[in-house]
Parts: C-alpha cells; sequence; structure tokens
C-alpha cells in the first residue's frame, strides 16, 4: 500500500497504464498474475493503484503484454521507483492531501494547459500577488502558513523552470484589467508576465473580453500531459478548499474541447504581450 495507506496519483496512472497494456495483448488478469508469482487479488490491486507494481514485476508484465517501446517501458519503470516515494513538498504542513497528488502530477508533466478566469494561474504568480490573494480569505491559508504557503509555490515555479516542460496558460482578461489588488501587487505580476512570456516553454495568451461567449465553456482547470502535448492524461480543477484531480478519459475529453476552445477565441502571444504593457501603463497613470 502506498504511504498513508491511500493510492498515489502516481501509483494510480501506472496501475491504469498496465490494465491498459493487458487488455491490449488480450490477457487475463490469471496469466498476469502467474506470471508475477502471485494472486489474481494482487494484480488487481496493482491495476487500481492500491499497491504499486516492484520494478522486476513490471518488466515481467510488460514482457508478458508484448510491449517493447522502450520509451514506454521506461516512463513506467519510473513511476514504479516513484509511487512509493517521498515528494519534497511532503515536508509542508501547508501541503494537504489533494494539493499533494496535484504537486505530483505538475512534477511528472511534459506539458501543462491551464485556463484562469479571475485570478492569475498560481504558476506564474508572483510573492506579493499571493500575500494579497491569502489575505482576502485567511480561513484558506491561515496567517502563520502563508510564508510557507509561497515558499511551496516559489518551490514549484522553480523545480518548473528546470524540468524543460512547456506551459500554455490561457487568461481571461478580467484577470488582467481589473483592480483586485494593490496597484504594486499587480504592476509585479504583470512584469512577470512580460517576462516570462518572451521564454519559450511559456505561451501565455489572454481572451478579451469581446470573445467573452467562449469564457462560459469551462471554470477553470489545468490540463497535464506526461508524453505527447495533443494528449491530455490528467485535468486538475480546484475549489476554495481543495484540488480535484480527473483522471477518467471521457471527461478528460470534455477539457481537451474546452481549451482548443479557448486557444482559438484568445489573442495571440505578441497581442497578449501589448495588452499586458497597455494595462500597466493604465495603473502607471
Amino acid at each position: 500500500m502506498p504511504a498513508g495507506g491511500k493510492p498515489t496519483v502516481r501509483s494510480r496512472r501506472l496501475g491504469a497504464a498496465l490494465r491498459r497494456h493487458r487488455l491490449a495483448a488480450k490477457v487475463d488478469q490469471a496469466t498476469a498474475a502467474k506470471a508475477i508469482d502471485y494472486s489474481v487479488t494482487k494484480v488487481s490491486r496493482i491495476e487500481t493503484g492500491q499497491v504499486s507494481a516492484r520494478v522486476l514485476e513490471l518488466r515481467a508484465l510488460l514482457d508478458l503484454y508484448g510491449v517493447r517501446d522502450q520509451h514506454e517501458r521506461e516512463r513506467l519503470e519510473q513511476l514504479a521507483r516513484q509511487s512509493n516515494a517521498r515528494g519534497w513538498w511532503a515536508d509542508y504542513e501547508s501541503v494537504g492531501e489533494t494539493y499533494a497528488d496535484y504537486i505530483a502530477l505538475e512534477s511528472d508533466a511534459t506539458h501543462i494547459k491551464t485556463w484562469e478566469t479571475v485570478l492569475i494561474p498560481g504558476i506564474l504568480q508572483v510573492p506579493r500577488y499571493v500575500e494579497e490573494l491569502l489575505a482576502s480569505n485567511p480561513v484558506v491559508v491561515p496567517s502563520s502558513r502563508v510564508q510557507e504557503f509561497i515558499k511551496v509555490r516559489q518551490e514549484r515555479q522553480a523545480r518548473f523552470r528546470d524540468s524543460g516542460a512547456h506551459l500554455s496558460a490561457i487568461i481571461w482578461e478580467p484577470a488582467i484589467t481589473a483592480p483586485l489588488f494593490s496597484a504594486e501587487a499587480r504592476m509585479a505580476q504583470l512584469d512577470h508576465l512580460l517576462d516570462i512570456g518572451q521564454q519559450p516553454r511559456y505561451t501565455i495568451r489572454v481572451l478579451p473580453l469581446a470573445a467573452g461567449a467562449a469564457a462560459t465553456v469551462s471554470v477553470p482547470f489545468t490540463a497535464l500531459s506526461f508524453g505527447s502535448e495533443s494528449v491530455i492524461d490528467a485535468v486538475a480543477a480546484e475549489n476554495i478548499t481543495a484540488t480535484m484531480v480527473i483522471e477518467e478519459p471521457h471527461e478528460i475529453a470534455a477539457y481537451s474541447y474546452a481549451f482548443d476552445t479557448l486557444q482559438n477565441a484568445a489573442l495571440d502571444p505578441d497581442s497578449t504581450m501589448e495588452l499586458i504593457r497597455e494595462v500597466k501603463n493604465d495603473i502607471k497613470g
């Protein structure tokens, strides 16, 4: 059983991949169990993420299922090694169970697509912006944990920068233009967006108010891919106190459609940068 008695998001991903390969190979669970000298129950628990396959068990199963793609084998072996590993975020009290699941997904992602309506995406927020955001509802993050929360967010941002992963963010215009924060926080945040927007692994687009109909396609969400950019493997949607991770293919398809709709209606990156510069000038007065 993964640490804490609860399937980790990585063990669930590994189990789902093994089940997919087993079904594709038309192998039943009894045959799979023989290959690793375990019970059918153990195979079922592996496939549901209740336990994680060891690397040697994993290799035996992949051999049985005829999985020859070396990249896929290496990807799954890495998941097997990481399934029960203690994440860097485990040392922080402000990181709850669902937030930890999301950070694990974010750490493994090769491409992230995010849509925000009222706020700047968390992966792009600067400390001053976060401080003022948290001050608006101290029940969510007590004042005693605000600095730790900011530290976690900065660590996420640093690790994302170092990972080589790509980010595509679509932000509704009110999140850029509405005076929800102090002029100092807004200026710092907009400066950061202008800076990050020049980096090749970050694509930032604003959905203008004139294209507001597209904004109704979905609540804010973050879609994550672990291989090809075109294939979304998981979606995270936040509410005020928790993060919900969605892994069902038919649900993911709805978010994939939503992001494509938003992207088609949004400004291109150059026009987005020009709009942000105009908003900065307006704040300066």
